[in-house]
């Protein structure tokens, strides 16, 4: 489908996050010196409200070369007198807000009230909700702070937005090169109309989009790289792209083009090792099927940018159009690590068994990796936090059982009282953030903190869930099918055995490890005596969390997901019964522990939906690997084969790396020279070369397929 677009400016943008700013501390700086300096007299809301505006009013606005769409930070180096100060203003913000842990972003905003509304109708509509106030009520008194806190907030956007136009006039004004000239002149206008005012176009909308992301992005009190996911550009974009195609005011070139800068930009404001992007196709509300050109455009994004950023999600329901998933599968197929494919019909159920209505199911984001959280209502907090499944296992086999299943109940009960402690801690970081922080910028664009009067850290959002994630689970799996079969069954294996075996990491017990690895059943290979730990694990997981599901502010979503804390956790814990050895990383995600695969991808697929994965909303990530250097035309349709057997069987998410294993390696050797390798991890995408060496051993570890 790929209609074209402006390669050379792409060519030239993709290389600007290689030497871009990921330094927040100009905001910072201007935010708590407003917040220290200004206003003291008034109250807390608006001294935050100010110092919002602060920021906006005193960051230098930067455009780079070539830029279509605009706003991102630039970095500058400050005078000595505001080092000093700003080492002052450091430890102030240490005393005002001394809660800067839990999560933050991991969530979409509400696009499409900025884009029909715009930031003036935003004001408009906070004022009217002033006037229904009654000031004499002190409950009042604090939403009316907060709502001149939002509106002080939203001016400094706008002032923020002017001084861009103001920036590019001046540009313009200077610049020798007519058709760049005018580019700027364009980009002036755009931003004096959006988001001030509603957009009219496709190139306004999109730069409105981007800007209002790069602004919330200043978080005022932790200023820095947050995932804010660009939501669902082929729904909120497309009304504006179908009326400019139609009419002629926009080529599809020109529009892929900005497509592109939109996703370039996501790897300029985030660094590196973590996830950001979007997601297209799915259903609307009313259930009709997303399939249309921004769809499209939006995954060919991957191939033009080639960065591990936007992290694309193309979302699958059993109406999807065939040429939406060959495309997804065409572009994994040359090796790009995008896009990951999502179950619409199993995520939806899954978000209405969480207590979403059936209209707003089909609304959601991949918050960063496979996270899902509803769209433009959330304030929930993803992988909060992992937790060790298998050092857990390690530390109940520290004790003798009778009887595998007496050994499975103190090992759940180790699990759950772990899930409490871990409850109870998140649940102080929420409330110390809504003692301490406010966000009402963001608050803005998040259902229903202007309808209640409340801040999303007061708890204003609709959504509060918490999601802890469970990492290790195929190496628990696996582990619990030696225990029955070579402990309590045939008694081949004493557990006085086991633990010196684990202690010594195997050294001096390789037999003991062969017969591990070799003798017994493995999750992966469509075993069911091996595959039913897995179900049984899943299952009681969802219990547990049904325990804890009672109250709106706290309610726990349980995750299977790991990013990059299989290979942390897995450098602190020791060998494992399943055969793993110390410090190796665990299991990369819910799919089988690496290389252990060994009847080829349709059994690793039928062994890895023999479970329920729709209450597992919190992300279920499951990682394949095929060899590049025999894919083929051909290997395009047995990829799209085991896809649709996997999302058909109830699959959540299916994430390819189709990979040259010769590449790795030499990129091992030879980093500088193959910076530009991209790989799939745990549910998100990273340069090979900058992966820690214990990573880049496990994803050399994963079966690699050939079809």
């Amino acid at each position: 489908m790929d209609k074209g677009y402006d390669k050379d400016r792409i060519e030239k943008l993709r290389l600007v996050p290689q030497s871009c700013s990921y330094d927040y501390s100009e905001l910072k700086y201007h935010f708590f010196k407003s917040l220290k300096d200004r206003n003291r007299d008034k109250a807390y809301a608006l001294r935050v409200g100010e110092a919002i505006y602060d920021i906006f009013d005193n960051t230098a606005p930067y455009i780079g070369s070539d830029e279509l769409i605009v706003g991102r930070m630039a970095g500058r180096e400050f005078t000595k007198d505001e080092q000093e100060e700003y080492k002052l203003l450091e430890e102030y913000a240490i005393q005002v807000t001394p809660a800067m842990r839990g999560q933050a972003s991991h969530m979409t905003i509400d696009y499409d009230l900025l884009l029909n509304k715009g930031i003036e109708g935003i004001v408009a509509d906070i004022a009217k909700k002033r006037e229904r106030l009654d000031l004499t009520l002190p409950g009042d008194i604090e939403k009316d702070n907060f709502y001149m806190a939002c509106i002080r907030s939203l001016e400094g956007v706008m002032r923020f937005a002017e001084r861009y136009a103001e920036e590019a006039c001046a540009q313009a004004k200077s610049c020798g090169c007519e058709k760049r000239r005018q580019e700027l002149l364009l980009i002036a206008k755009n931003l004096r109309k959006a988001p001030r005012y509603p957009a009219s176009s496709f190139y306004e909308a999109i730069q409105a989009a981007h800007f209002i992301t790069f602004c919330i992005s200043a978080r005022p009190f932790v200023p820095g790289s947050h995932l804010y996911q660009l939501g669902r550009p082929d729904r909120y974009l497309w009304q504006f792209y179908k009326h400019d195609v139609e009419n002629g005011i926009i080529t599809p070139y020109f529009a892929q083009t900005l497509i592109d800068c939109y996703a370039i930009l996501l790897e300029t404001r985030i660094p590196s090792g973590l996830a950001s992007g979007y997601m297209v196709g799915g259903r609307e509300k009313d259930g009709r099927v997303v399939s249309n050109d921004l769809t499209r455009m939006g995954m060919e994004a991957v191939r033009h940018v080639r960065l591990i950023y936007p992290g694309v999600g193309l979302c699958w329901c059993r109406d999807t159009p065939e040429e939406d998933l060959r495309l997804a599968c065409e572009i994994l197929g040359e090796g790009h690590s995008h896009p990951a494919i999502f179950n619409d019909d199993v995520i939806s159920k899954g978000l209405e068994f969480h207590g979403l209505p059936k209209d707003e199911s089909h609304d959601y984001i991949h918050s960063t990796c496979v996270e899902i959280t509803p769209i433009a209502s959330s304030n929930v907090w993803v992988a909060s936090p992992y937790m060790n499944l298998v050092q857990k296992l390690l530390e109940v086999m520290e004790k003798d059982y009778p009887s595998l299943e007496m050994l499975l109940d103190a090992y759940f009960a180790h699990v759950e009282s772990g899930i409490v402690e871990n409850l109870i801690n998140e649940t102080r970081l929420r409330a110390d953030r809504a003692r301490y922080m406010m966000d009402p910028l963001l608050s803005c664009f998040v259902n229903d903190c202007l309808e209640k009067g409340v801040d999303i850290e007061q708890g204003g959002a609709r959504y509060n869930w918490i999601m802890p994630s469970f990492v290790g689970l195929s190496n628990v799996a696996d582990a619990l099918c030696v225990l029955e079969k070579l402990v309590y069954g045939s008694g081949e294996l004493p557990m006085d055995t086991l633990r010196a075996a684990l202690k010594n990491d195997y050294d001096g017990y390789e037999i003991v490890r062969q017969r591990i690895l070799n003798a017994v059943p493995k999750y992966g290979n469509d075993n069911d005596e091996a595959d039913k730990y897995v179900i049984s694990l899943t299952q009681w997981l969802t219990d547990i969390m049904s325990k804890y599901q009672k109250r709106k502010e706290n309610y726990l979503v349980p995750s299977l997901f790991c990013w990059i804390m299989h290979d942390q956790f897995g450098q602190k814990t020791g060998a494992s019964p399943d055969g793993r050895k110390a410090g190796f990383p665990l299991g990369d995600g819910s799919g089988p522990a690496q290389g252990r695969e060994l009847r080829g991808p349709t059994a690793a697929v039928l062994s890895s939906t023999k479970w329920d994965h729709h209450k597992f909303i919190g992300g279920v990530a499951v990682n394949m690997k095929f060899s590049k250097k025999m894919f083929n035309e051909a290997s395009v349709e047995k990829l799209i084969a085991i896809i649709k057997t996997y999302l058909d069987r109830g699959g959540f998410e299916l994430q390819v790396n189709v990979v040259d294993r010769e590449t790795l390696l030499k990129a091992k050797e030879n980093p500088d020279a193959y910076r530009d390798v991209i790989v799939r991890v745990g549910g998100y995408s990273d340069y090979f070369v900058k992966l820690s060496p214990t990573m880049q051993e496990e994803v050399l570890a994963r079966t690699e397929y050939q079809i």
